[in-house]
């Protein structure tokens, strides 16, 4: 097969695999768009949200254009290889670069950003608890969203089941939402078993605290899956760019 069949079959294979990724990304940002029980449905009913919070509820039209993007580099390396197209690689080359520098500066900002983290999220917990004990049990909308956001996550509450008291619910049933309370036995939730399912091996915590932990526990592969990107963006480049010099030696 020689060298040269060797590169086109191995920059086939890379842009394989960059185009699947991104129809995968793509369907994840179409879902997360049009999924409202998920927990971008839950930050976006808070209302009075912190302004920052308006970035992250974008993450979907983000999570598309990734997607999209991958899409066309994908194309453009395959039929780059397998046409031998000198600008189809070169144009791949680019885009992957520019793409590869755009990682690189996102990563440099987040750590730059990431004590600001912290602030945010207190600033966001706060009118979380204010929208929690004002709308809920009220407002049928605010209602919902935090009764799907709270069985999805099987939390309860933002920080714990305090933020429900002085809500309409509590006031009203002196009850708290059953989702506080982890016993099949109890039909009610009230302050005692509350207090006894977030005890002292918080087995039902709060809805930050649970989505902090998803995060945590899959913190391992996002890290190992954008290193992995990393590396097949680099060998991509030092394909497509070896094809486009050998092509250009034939031509020449």
């Amino acid at each position: 097969m020689g060298c040269f069949g060797f590169l086109k079959v191995m920059m086939f294979a890379f842009n394989g695999i960059i185009f699947l990724a991104g129809a995968a990304i793509l369907g994840v940002g179409i879902w997360v768009k049009v999924d409202s029980g998920t927990i971008l449905g839950f930050l976006q009913g808070i209302k009075d949200a912190p302004a920052e919070m308006s970035q992250i509820l974008n993450v979907g039209y983000l999570l598309i254009a990734v997607g999209a993007v991958l899409l066309v580099i994908g194309f453009l390396g395959c039929c780059g290889a397998m046409k031998e197209s000198r600008c189809m690689l070169l144009l791949f080359f680019v885009i992957v670069l520019v793409v590869f520098i755009a990682e690189v500066a996102g990563a440099v900002v987040i750590l730059v950003f990431k004590p600001l983290a912290g602030e945010l999220i207190e600033k966001l917990g706060t009118k979380a608890v204010q929208n929690i004990r004002k709308d809920y049990g009220a407002n049928s909308d605010v209602t919902a969203l935090w009764n799907a956001t709270m069985d999805t996550l099987k939390c309860c509450g933002f920080y714990n089941y305090t933020d429900f008291t002085g809500s309409p619910f509590e006031n009203y049933t002196h009850l708290y939402p059953q989702q506080c309370c982890n016993s099949p036995f109890l039909s009610f939730c009230n302050h005692t078993s509350a207090v006894v399912s977030a005890g002292p091996n918080l087995t039902i915590t709060g809805c930050f605290q649970r989505f902090k932990q998803l995060i945590d526990q899959n913190s391992i592969v996002i890290v190992a899956v954008a290193l992995g990107i990393s590396v097949l963006e680099i060998l991509a480049m030092v394909v497509s760019m070896t094809l486009y010099c050998i092509i250009g030696s034939k031509i020449d």
